[in-house]
């Protein structure tokens, strides 16, 4: 049985572009972005990834990249979940604010994913970096100090294998740079 979890952040959206706290800020890919969506296809597809189905966030630039993903890997007819529980993390006040001017203002101070992928459903989730790090601190068993450190730049991809005890079988990183 293929147990197959493929994880991957969104491509650029506005708000990487101006490195502002997006959160639930519904905002599309840009030009970059939705380009990257289309490089994480072709290097699925050399891969030889197919999927059962495929799991986003409700924000828009998660499910725009798994369609163009999917779309680009001739698997449009995947079926696609959106589940809040995937969006980026609510970031209140800061939202809207840039990262670089916060952080001189302040300081540096899933249930329905696992069934899928141990049924051998091939499993495509694309969303946002914090909430793809909490499923790589569970998959990979971090602790919460040691998976802050675990970064997703937009089109990076980490692809998990899975054994019969949902244990990692195997893992694969392929990020967007190019580097392994």
């Amino acid at each position: 049985m293929d147990r197959r979890l493929v994880l991957v952040r969104h491509g650029q959206s506005e708000g990487n572009l101006k490195n502002i706290f997006t959160g639930w800020r519904d905002l599309a890919l840009t030009e970059q972005g939705i380009a990257e969506a289309s490089g994480v296809a072709q290097r699925l597809q050399a891969l030889d990834v197919r999927f059962d189905i495929g799991f986003t966030s409700r924000l828009r630039r998660a499910w725009q990249s798994c369609s163009i993903i999917l779309e680009n890997m001739g698997q449009a007819d995947v079926r696609q979940c959106r589940n809040a529980a995937l969006n980026e993390r609510d970031y209140g006040d800061l939202t809207g604010l840039n990262k670089d001017e916060a952080r001189t203002r302040w300081g540096d101070d899933l249930q329905k994913i696992l069934p899928a992928v141990m049924r051998g459903d091939r499993t495509l989730v694309v969303a946002h970096g914090n909430s793809l790090r909490s499923l790589v601190m569970v998959l990979d068993r971090l602790s919460p100090e040691s998976v802050t450190s675990v970064e997703f730049a937009t089109g990076d991809i980490h692809l998990y294998r899975l054994a019969a005890d949902t244990t990692v079988a195997q893992r694969q990183v392929s990020l967007a740079s190019g580097e392994i």
